[in-house]
């Protein structure tokens, strides 16, 4: 797979993503959330035939996951923003899952 623009935008904005939900260690949602992000990356770029032959059903998942963090931070997350809290790190995460959403629509594959 050649690599393009949309694709190192997906690779950085999914690794600050996983960064940012990591760094709220030791709160294991926070870091398994953010491992789970890892993984799908690698499901995505990976060359494991398995799910390169699935590559559609792993941008469904990479979007699902997306957009469920998301949705779950509205409902159940720290609003209250605070420059340099944990609290603040959500504003971060979600700034980050929507550029990984951009970057996955533009990548979105063909039917």
């Amino acid at each position: 797979m050649k690599l393009t623009g949309k694709h190192y935008g997906i690779i950085l904005s999914n690794i600050a993503t996983a960064f940012l939900h990591i760094t709220l260690f030791p709160d294991i949602m926070f870091t398994l959330n953010g491992v789970g992000y890892l993984g799908l990356l690698g499901a995505y770029f990976l060359p494991i035939p398995f799910f390169q032959e699935r590559h559609k059903l792993v941008w469904w998942a990479l979007v699902g996951y997306t957009a469920l963090t998301i949705v779950l931070w509205v409902v159940m997350g720290d609003k209250t923003f605070v420059a340099g809290t944990s609290s603040a790190t959500g504003y971060y995460a979600k700034a980050a899952e929507v550029i990984l959403l951009a970057f996955l629509w533009a990548d979105k594959p063909k039917s």
